[in-house]
């Protein structure tokens, strides 16, 4: 994959037989506003997926952006100055912030996720409550800047719904259901609120209505609603999809990238792309390469992107000598995952994201018995503190008692009334009548285990956690139950049985990826703009440097410079103007190259 092909002649048997103004490789979340926007504009686009469904990582994530200023935060008479914002992203970043790149995405964040939410399907509301990961540092707020996608309705994509990526067993209720995170908040609260009771009741009938027609329900939520939205705008605007498609190579002529060899349908198409090609398609997470750029530790571990995810863009681009990020603060976006051995050997897993660590009666032990995390932390900084200690905390077991098992389940384990014998059975879910006996079906060493719940209970009782702070910032509150007080996230493990989950490290997509300039196009070596190649998504290098500031610090930005190359596009093949560097941006990129 990692050659570049030349044009051919016009008599040639492989002369051009396809002509598209741009061609978008991946259906992510990126791949889809960087081709909305372009066919909003009057652009011929060619969407190329090399996976048999469309949505990629997008599809299954929780659909949350993280941005600066939107049209609806300022509906809510919210405005937080655009200094803070960069004040805030300097402080988590830290010495990987590249002012060019943050610029660009604060500045046009509001205007790429406006053009796209009236020119598509796409909808989002405000999020009234959902603060920063790391809301104590200056410039962090509780509200303002995390996005909710709207629920969606899967019948509008038609025959392609299909098509689209299905979330794994483990994020659906019943064999198909979708929910977000206000569904989960509902069910949790079903004995304890006539308003939540009703809620479920509504959306189990509409549940059990779809199962008379279709495989899964048709009410979409989170990724998958995102990447409806946007396809069914993207379907009816005449964008080609592909899928099942495998890009051998970019074509470059005189310089500039002109388009793709594509293995499509049997074929190998020569397709040129008039205005360029935007690189999309995930970085590099499922790939063989992806061990290398993670700390060692003797435990396994897994990822959430698709298996197709294994760095295709990363290997077109290195053909045209493009420049990636080196030196992040990480080169993964972490999540703590558990994984579950099905009976006819295939597994599934489960990113422990915002069900169930946060809550009280959960804790999280090393294979000594001692906590090492504040469990209500995000889920980046949680893999962060098992990555620690030369990778002492890898792997973890979550702990909880009855009292927690019941209200919030744990993992892929059901709250009551749901039987998860079967779990148990399968040796995903450990069960104990007392702390002892969990030690020993876990391997976790039983004096540490005992003294741990020893001394965190005492504490819980007076509603602290004196060793890790659990619930004490805005964050982690968010993260816990809110019918629980006062402290919402702390609570004794106090009534048998006991249960255990082991959780290794995860990720959920590549942040490592190709250096761009402020308007997404892809640069070389030496720092400049390779003619006609763009990246966004996780293709393009994070703008975050691989920190993980808040709810929606990937599709933000992924949609941000998706719309922002297809603009570029748009605008230069409209007035003719070229790819050159714009003024005051050259000692950025400059600096940028020197640093990687």
């Amino acid at each position: 994959m990692n050659t570049v092909t030349h044009r051919p002649s016009a008599g040639s048997a492989d002369a051009f037989a396809l002509t598209y103004d741009v061609i978008v490789l991946g259906s992510g979340a990126a791949g889809f506003a960087a081709a909305v926007t372009a066919a909003c504009r009057g652009l011929k686009v060619l969407l190329v997926e090399k996976a048999a469904t469309f949505g990629g990582t997008s599809a299954i994530s929780g659909g949350a952006v993280w941005i600066h200023d939107s049209d609806q935060a300022r509906a809510a008479g919210i405005h937080v100055p655009a200094e803070q914002t960069r004040t805030y992203l300097k402080g988590v970043i830290g010495k990987g912030y590249r002012p060019a790149r943050v610029d660009a995405f604060i500045a046009r964040g509001r205007e790429a996720l406006s053009f796209l939410e009236r020119h598509s399907e796409l909808k989002y509301s405000l999020r009234p409550l959902s603060p920063d990961y790391y809301p104590d540092l200056p410039g962090g707020t509780d509200t303002g800047r995390a996005l909710e996608i709207a629920e969606y309705d899967g019948r509008r994509l038609g025959a392609r719904f299909k098509d689209l990526r299905r979330p794994p067993d483990g994020m659906l209720l019943f064999g198909g259901m979708m929910v977000n995170r206000v569904d989960i908040q509902h069910f949790l609260g079903i004995k304890r609120s006539p308003k939540s009771l009703w809620h479920c009741l509504k959306l189990l009938a509409r549940y059990g209505v779809d199962r008379l027609r279709h495989p899964r329900g048709t009410r979409l939520t989170v990724g998958n609603a995102l990447i409806a939205r946007l396809a069914t705008t993207a379907f009816a605007k005449g964008v080609e999809l592909w899928l099942d498609a495998r890009s051998e190579s970019l074509i470059v002529e005189d310089g500039r990238v002109k388009g793709m060899l594509i293995e499509h349908a049997g074929q190998r198409r020569h397709v040129l792309a008039r205005g360029g090609v935007v690189l999309a398609s995930g970085g590099f997470a499922a790939g063989p390469q992806a061990a290398a750029y993670r700390p060692k530790t003797d435990a396994e571990h897994w990822s959430m992107s698709p298996e197709t995810n294994v760095g295709d863009g990363l290997s077109l681009a290195a053909a045209v000598n493009a420049a990636t990020g080196e030196g992040m603060a990480a080169s993964f976006f972490w999540a703590p995952v558990s994984v579950l051995r099905k009976p006819d050997g295939s597994l599934e897993r489960f990113p422990h994201l915002v069900t169930d660590r946060a809550k009280p009666g959960m804790i999280a032990v090393n294979r000594a018995g001692r906590r090492f995390v504040n469990e209500s932390d995000s889920y980046h900084s949680f893999v962060e503190a098992m990555f620690a200690e030369g990778g002492a905390n890898a792997p973890c077991w979550l702990i909880c008692d009855a009292e927690a098992m019941n209200k919030y389940g744990m993992g892929l384990a059901r709250p009551k009334p749901v039987d998860n014998a079967a779990l148990v059975e399968a040796g995903y879910l450990h069960r104990a009548e007392s702390i002892l006996e969990l030690a020993r079906r876990t391997g976790v060493d039983a004096a540490g285990l005992q003294q741990t719940l020893e001394r965190y209970n005492a504490d819980a009782r007076q509603n602290l956690d004196r060793e890790f702070g659990k619930g004490g910032n805005a964050y982690n509150r968010y993260m816990g139950d809110p019918l629980h007080t006062p402290n919402p996230c702390i609570a004794p493990l106090a009534k048998a049985p006991y249960y255990a989950i082991r959780v290794d490290t995860g990720d959920l997509g590549s942040a490592r990826g190709l250096l761009t300039d402020a308007r997404a196009n892809v640069l070389d070596l030496a720092g400049q703009p390779i003619a006609g190649l763009y990246a966004a998504g996780n293709e393009m290098n994070s703008i975050m440097d691989g920190t993980y500031p808040g709810p929606g610090i990937t599709l933000g930005p992924g949609l941000t410079f998706g719309y922002i190359a297809a603009s570029d596009i748009a605008e230069r093949l409209g007035d003719g103007t070229t790819n050159a560097t714009p003024p005051g941006e050259e000692h950025v990129l400059r600096t940028a190259h020197l640093h990687h």
